[in-house]
């Protein structure tokens, strides 16, 4: 397994060789060894959404203290742009943010850690986006960040669709209104 590290610290790549033959591949997309060399963090659970619609926008989204997650993101169909935002108060990269294409074909997969929010766009119909978070799911920790906020400025892709938004998404803080969460 292939890991690059980003400008911004703490985000990462994972690549999974992909062995394979007339039939199709073989990959390891998950090794607990070769995780924890990279955090100490231990998965608790798996998620998995459909974006039936390409252009699909998701996020931003993060767990605050106590219950906060990490996620390792990774695409089983389709194909997705899939973003992490450094919301981490006092740090060098703090607004700074990575876009990665994930897709079942190249395997790629991102590591986003706590102090980060995350956020997604499909770029297919039928877009699977599948998950390994380290805390479970507590509605009063979770907390978002405005997908599209000028202070940060993700380039989205051109087919990203604001009228996808789930009504929580469309409400979302910019940066500047956002609580501290997370302190470098």
């Amino acid at each position: 397994m292939q890991v690059t590290d980003f400008d911004i610290p703490g985000l990462k790549l994972f690549a999974p060789r992909h062995i394979g033959d007339e039939r199709g591949y073989f990959a390891e997309t998950f090794r607990a060894d070769v995780f924890s060399q990279h955090s100490s963090l231990n998965f608790v659970q798996d998620n998995e959404s459909l974006s039936a619609k390409a252009g699909t926008i998701r996020g931003l989204h993060f767990q605050n203290e106590p219950h906060v997650q990490g996620k390792l993101v990774r695409c089983t169909a389709g194909a997705l742009f899939d973003v992490a935002v450094d919301i981490r108060v006092g740090s060098p990269t703090f607004a700074q943010w990575v876009g990665e294409i994930l897709t079942p074909a190249n395997g790629k997969q991102l590591w986003v850690p706590p102090g980060f929010a995350h956020g997604f766009c499909s770029l297919e119909p039928s877009t699977v986006i599948s998950y390994k978070v380290t805390g479970y799911y507590n509605a009063e920790c979770d907390k978002g960040l405005a997908w599209d906020d000028p202070a940060i400025g993700i380039a989205w892709p051109d087919i990203a669709d604001p009228s996808t938004l789930s009504a929580k998404d469309r409400i979302q803080p910019r940066l500047a209104d956002l609580p501290v969460y997370f302190r470098s």
